[in-house]
């Protein structure tokens, strides 16, 4: 039988390592340079640093200490400066934002308190913390604003920052470039993973006919070979509105590229270098990611299609966690949580791969799929409709498997990310897939 007192302990124990795993990342991402480059804006894209800073602590303070516990507000003045539905980004540079020192301070005193409250919490009686969901809530939420941070940081001119110690390099993959995944059932998405998100849920079974998935995501060296072959002027490549943007926008080449005599260079968090042919391709949007294989005489792969590859173990009958089990991710399984700066070279981690063999589907680089953002069967916003719900249509694509700039809290094989079709400044990359025979 299982001791009520030890569950309670186990979740306590989860939400502070994963409350200050967050805090440590942004500490570093708003300390690393100095208060000019916090307020100034690097991008309309992005909001000021300054700004991520006090709204991960505005919403901890309202959905821990006001909703969960019912405490006063502490600084109930900013929730509209710090309410990321009315203010676009854009705008968010002219609004009396706190000064990094009294947000920093702010964020500190709300964490503070929530650790507090911790100590006295029951992780039951109500949605929000049953299982200690709020908490994880939180700590994902944070963890996505420190992965916006980063793009930040990529954004901002000036020199190196931040800095981590590369990847290892991979051995050569010998395997197939592509892998045959079985028709039939299988059950996409949750009902039992206790901090997913609401897009995530509910479980329900998918039909899905056999399709082949590439083994690896595509790499720079073969998308270099779709920008040789004139993939950028030929428009038979491109669909309507994605011809249209990329020559509005004169896109000749993955975000941050540019062409030196014969070869290509890239600009990362500071530091220009040759681009890496063994790399997965990155801030590439979803127009140039579909345009890329239909050249190759393939197409992406749909958002089931996805999850089914991550997830579906046919020798068990059954969905998992992740593509190598149930465990949690550990550094030998997937690149996440900014260990490093970069994606691992293709056919990294032979320890993630799912059972069929298809490798880094968690990590590395975000997997633009076919698919539409659309709610599943059965969804019910929760806890408030603007995180998912307001999202849903086809005017945004669904995006799987994470990134090196997302922390395992935030990356499960049924995670949903979503954003618009140009966008590239995200850590945004794909694989290939085309229909297979029973």
């Amino acid at each position: 039988m299982t001791d009520p007192a030890h569950d309670a302990e186990t979740l306590r124990e989860r939400a502070v390592t994963t409350l200050t795993t967050a805090r440590a990342r942004t500490t570093l991402l708003t300390s690393c340079v100095k208060d000019p480059d916090l307020t100034a804006q690097h991008s309309p894209l992005m909001s000021p640093l300054v700004w991520d800073l006090a709204h991960i602590g505005n919403q901890e303070e309202q959905w821990l200490l006001r909703t969960v516990a019912g405490r006063e507000a502490i600084r109930p003045e900013i929730d509209g400066i710090y309410d990321a539905f009315e203010h676009p980004r854009a705008e968010r540079p002219s609004l009396p934002l706190l000064p990094p020192a009294e947000a920093r301070h702010y964020a500190s005193e709300v964490r503070g308190r929530v650790l507090d409250l911790l100590e006295s919490t029951a992780f039951h009686g109500t949605r929000l913390t049953e299982a200690g969901f709020a908490f994880g809530m939180i700590a994902q939420h944070e963890q996505q604003h420190d992965e916006t941070m980063l793009i930040t940081h990529q954004l901002r001119k000036g020199p190196q920052a931040l800095h981590a110690p590369d990847p290892e390099p991979a051995p050569l993959l010998t395997g197939p470039s592509e892998v045959l995944v079985p028709g039939g059932p299988f059950t996409m998405g949750t009902s039992t993973e206790p901090w997913a998100l609401d897009n995530e849920r509910p479980a329900h079974v998918r039909e899905v006919p056999p399709f082949y998935i590439d083994t690896t995501p595509v790499t720079n060296a073969a998308y270099q070979a779709f920008i040789e072959d004139g993939g950028y002027d030929d428009d038979r490549w491109w669909t309507a509105e994605g011809w249209a943007h990329i020559r509005q926008h004169s896109l000749h080449a993955p975000l941050f590229w540019r062409r030196d005599g014969k070869q290509w260079l890239r600009r990362r968090f500071g530091v220009t270098e040759v681009v890496p042919p063994d790399e997965p391709v990155l801030h590439v949007c979803w127009y140039e990611a579909d345009a890329y294989a239909r050249w190759a005489g393939r197409r992406l792969p749909t958002e089931a299609e996805w999850e089914k590859a991550a997830r579906h173990d046919p020798a068990g009958d059954r969905s998992m966690r992740y593509p190598w089990g149930d465990a949690d991710p550990a550094p030998e399984h997937a690149n996440l949580g900014q260990r490093h700066l970069r994606p691992a070279p293709a056919g990294s981690y032979p320890e993630g791969e799912s059972p069929l063999g298809v490798r880094q589907l968690i990590g590395d680089v975000w997997e633009w799929t076919a698919s539409d953002f659309l709610p599943y069967p059965g969804f019910q916003a929760f806890p408030y409709k603007e995180y998912s719900e307001v999202f849903f249509g086809p005017e945004y694509k669904v995006l799987r498997g994470g990134s090196f700039a997302v922390d395992e809290v935030a990356c499960r094989g049924t995670f949903r990310n979503w954003d618009l079709p140009i966008r590239r400044q995200i850590f945004s990359g794909f694989r290939t897939a085309r229909s297979g025979d029973v």
